[in-house]
C-alpha cells in the first residue's frame, strides 16, 4: 500500500495508469477524435511559432518561438 508522503512520480503514473486502464473503456471513435484534436493542436502551434518567427525576421523556427506562443494558443484550446 502506497503512503500518502511517500509517493514519488512513477508511483503517481503507474497509479493512474492503472485506474484509468481498470475503470474506463474509451470507444475508437474517441480515440479518433482526440487523435484528430491533437493534429489540429500541433498543426495551429507550428504555424503560430512561423508566423512568430516570421515576426522576429528569423530564418529558423526556434523553441523559443513556440515558447512565446504557447500561452495564448493553450487558452484559444
Amino acid at each position: 500500500m502506497l503512503q500518502p508522503n511517500k509517493l514519488n512520480a512513477h508511483d503517481v503514473i503507474i497509479t493512474t495508469s492503472q485506474l484509468i486502464i481498470t475503470n474506463f473503456q474509451v470507444s475508437s471513435d474517441a480515440v479518433i477524435l482526440v487523435a484528430e484534436l491533437l493534429k489540429v493542436f500541433v498543426e495551429e502551434a507550428t504555424r503560430r511559432a512561423v508566423k512568430q518567427a516570421d515576426s522576429e525576421d528569423c530564418d529558423t523556427i526556434d523553441i523559443e518561438h513556440f515558447e512565446k506562443i504557447l500561452p495564448q494558443l493553450l487558452l484559444d484550446f
